[in-house]
């Protein structure tokens, strides 16, 4: 199966250019990135794609073994690298796809230039044995997927908003529920349990590519205390805490979040 076409994957920006590979988080597509795009393709070669299962991917291609765990994700991701043989790219990977790029850099660290880590939670679930506090107790991680496997379309109408924040901006949260309801239920309760139970704490000392932890102020999915352990654990990696509240930076402060990836980037040259 072509990869290309496997993961709606679209180029942009400058030709030549540093690359940036742009991957959105749950219940969501390449289009939450439209924001950001406009700013960083003056000086990068952008990419964009999809996730199996999500927004304009080929919906033939998910199994539901390959994507079982965030391997079948990650192997994705070195797949359309390779495809586009564009040299070492800078991955961004929005909440879970955060850990998606640590595996494949992991695995592959060859072909990254670095990682920022937009809003990475390595594990959701709270650890009392280690004092790890992932923003959610194993109790609520339940009651989350049994909500969503009864009634999935009212679970996203009640857990948009509180993924998106800024309850002052409530289009903000509409955008993103109506992102949640367009794609396949089967598919999203699937990758929900691969998102909300998958714990990457081990994965995060194996990364060796410059890294850029990114954690919003103020992120009811993914606590500061979270980017602080993911930045700790990196070894070099760089911390910054943006201004911008809730869970999707790119949407709530795309110039923020913008001006965040293109730094970065830009140094890793």
């Amino acid at each position: 199966m072509d990869v290309l076409s496997r993961n709606h994957v679209r180029v942009t920006g400058r030709a030549g250019g540093p690359v940036v590979v742009l991957a959105h988080g749950f219940g969501c597509d390449q289009n939450m990135w439209r924001m950001v795009v406009p700013m960083l393709e003056r000086d990068f070669t952008v990419v964009l794609f999809d996730h199996v299962g999500a927004g304009r991917s080929d919906l033939s291609a998910w199994d539901r073994e390959r994507y079982s765990s965030l391997d079948g994700y990650a192997d994705d991701v070195l797949e359309l690298c390779q495809e586009l043989a564009l040299g070492p790219v800078t991955f961004v990977g929005h909440s879970v796809s955060a850990m998606m790029g640590v595996l494949a850099a992991a695995w592959k660290p060859e072909a990254f230039a670095g990682l920022v880590l937009l809003a990475p939670s390595p594990c959701f679930v709270d650890d009392p044995g280690t004092g790890y506090r992932g923003g959610f107790s194993a109790e609520d991680i339940d009651e989350l997927l049994e909500s969503l496997d009864a009634n999935y379309l009212g679970w996203s109408g009640a857990m948009a908003p509180v993924i998106m924040g800024n309850p002052e901006r409530p289009e903000l949260g509409e955008e993103l529920t109506s992102s949640f309801c367009r794609t396949d239920p089967d598919i999203a309760r699937a990758f929900a349990r691969v998102t909300f139970l998958s714990d990457n704490r081990a994965d995060l000392a194996r990364v060796g590519v410059p890294t850029l932890v990114a954690q919003c102020s103020s992120d009811a999915i993914a606590p500061p205390g979270v980017g602080a352990f993911v930045h700790a654990e990196i070894p070099g990696s760089r911390l910054v805490t943006l201004n911008a509240t809730g869970h999707c930076p790119q949407l709530a402060a795309p110039e923020e979040t913008a001006v965040a990836i293109a730094a970065f980037a830009g140094a890793t040259r």
